[in-house]
């Protein structure tokens, strides 16, 4: 086994290709009863599939440049089936300058979509979940709540206002990696650790307190404004939905205090925003602030849903 540049657990995996480089790799599948909601097209759920694995290249900087695909297909897709999942495919790849180049198709009793992404990095550049300490400021690269607001309403478990309502099954139809500022950050080496929030807020500062020997007090909660009125009509707590909703795609970052506004610059230069929730501390244990209160943040997040709309 050859010594790895990214330790097992990381978002992505990596060789080192020689002078400072390393070829990055990442795979992962989109199977249709646990990540497609009803309402989802074939279209959207290619799309996501790429949007997936391109959000966890964002965590560490890399940018993606060509993709294989291997599809297991249930009896029953058509032709206009199987051109929609082709489309969206390409379409996810090339939201980010990359190809398709290649992959393999079977028979399965299930949609499945695996997706293997290919890149490369300076290794200098790469951000990894261990890098954190104490006095590092937390961030985020957008808020929580409309994902999986917009997943409980395709589920048929609570409803919305028609504005509300929108915003959020969009916001879970077609999510978006944060790529831009993935890259744009990881120029500024202000980042000391980093990780993609699809598993949810919450499991996402987990997972960089395990991997850095940390613990966090966040004292911001980046709640959507859109998750609000929901949360309120549907009697549903907010804290719940912002920590540990999921499939929000945003990115979780511990940024060096020195370097706060040179990384929030860096963001907002390429069209995107970084929010400062709270900071990391010494003492191993993830606290929630909020108006004087304290509790604890509990180590859950998001939990595949069971669908049969494929």
């Amino acid at each position: 086994m050859p010594k790895l540049p990214i330790p097992f657990g990381d978002d992505v995996s990596a060789y080192d290709i020689g002078n400072g480089n390393l070829a990055v790799l990442k795979t992962d599948m989109l199977v249709a009863k646990t990540d497609v909601p009803r309402g989802m097209s074939l279209w959207q759920a290619a799309r996501k599939a790429v949007v997936m694995n391109v959000s966890d290249f964002a965590a560490k900087g890399v940018k993606p440049k060509v993709v294989l695909v291997s599809l297991g297909l249930p009896k029953g897709l058509n032709e206009n089936d199987i051109k929609q999942i082709g489309m969206g495919l390409n379409a996810g790849a090339r939201e980010w300058d990359a190809y398709v180049i290649g992959g393999d198709t079977g028979e399965a009793s299930d949609l499945v979509i695996s997706i293997s992404l290919f890149g490369t990095a300076r290794k200098r550049l790469l951000m990894l979940r261990s890098g954190a300490k104490p006095g590092d400021i937390v961030a985020v690269t957008g808020f929580f709540g409309k994902s999986v607001a917009g997943l409980k309403i395709l589920l048929g478990e609570f409803d919305a206002s028609a504005e509300v309502r929108k915003v959020l099954v969009d916001s879970a139809l077609m999510p978006h990696a944060r790529l831009k500022e993935g890259l744009a950050l990881s120029r500024t080496k202000a980042i000391t650790a980093a990780i993609d929030s699809s598993d949810g807020l919450a499991w996402s500062l987990h997972e960089i307190a395990r991997a850095s020997n940390v613990g966090f007090v966040i004292n911001k909660l980046p709640i959507a404004e859109e998750a609000k009125p929901f949360a309120r009509d549907n009697k549903l707590d907010t804290i719940e939905l912002t920590l540990y909703g999921g499939e929000e795609y945003e990115l979780v970052l511990t940024v060096k205090p020195a370097f706060w506004k040179k990384a929030q610059n860096a963001v907002e230069k390429v069209g995107g925003k970084l929010l400062q929730i709270g900071k990391a501390v010494a003492e191993t244990q993830l606290i929630l602030e909020i108006d004087d209160k304290k509790k604890l943040i509990e180590p859950r997040g998001w939990e595949h849903f069971k669908s049969s709309n494929v």
